[in-house]
């Protein structure tokens, strides 16, 4: 979003959202402002509209949201989906992961954003799988602006799996 259009006010609320971000969150962007995944450059609380979205890939046209409890409820949830609608209808991709994803298997976390960035820089639509770190049940709420597919693979069966299109 130009800077210009920005207001005074939705610019300190980024900054001050960017001083008191949560454990997963700046996990997350410690990890995409120091190893610059694939050469991507990410934005953290940035301003996008009316709104202010958690990570943003402006060369990718991808968007990263992390998503706490409160997410699980259903005002929230619509509310999301309004913003999703909005990302999606400005030509970007949204991922989005709960906290738990983030704290407990940050390497997957990362393998999805860089498979979507790939997948957005080609065009294609992304339906990716959140590999889970050490096996068990527990399903990942990671998701596209879409549905996405979710299961318990590695990092290197994600790697080998193709991108698939959104599931119904």
């Amino acid at each position: 979003m130009p800077h210009a259009a920005v207001s005074t006010l939705q610019r300190s609320r980024a900054k001050q959202l960017r001083r008191t971000m949560t454990p997963a969150e700046t996990l997350l962007w410690r990890h995409l402002k120091a190893n610059r995944t694939d050469g991507l450059s990410f934005r953290g609380q940035a301003p996008f509209g009316r709104y202010i979205v958690d990570f943003v890939c402006l060369s990718a046209k991808l968007i990263v949201e992390l998503d706490g409890y409160s997410h699980d409820f259903g005002v929230q949830q619509k509310d999301d989906k309004v913003r999703d609608a909005f990302f999606v209808a400005e030509g970007f991709r949204v991922l989005r992961f709960s906290n738990h994803d983030v704290t407990s298997n940050l390497e997957g976390v990362v393998e999805t954003i860089r498979l979507t960035a790939s997948a957005c820089a080609s065009c294609s639509p992304p339906s990716l799988p959140l590999p889970h770190k050490g096996g068990g049940n527990r399903k990942s709420a990671c998701q596209t602006s879409a549905s996405s597919s979710v299961s318990d693979q590695t990092s290197s069966e994600i790697a080998a799996t193709s991108i698939r299109g959104p599931q119904p």
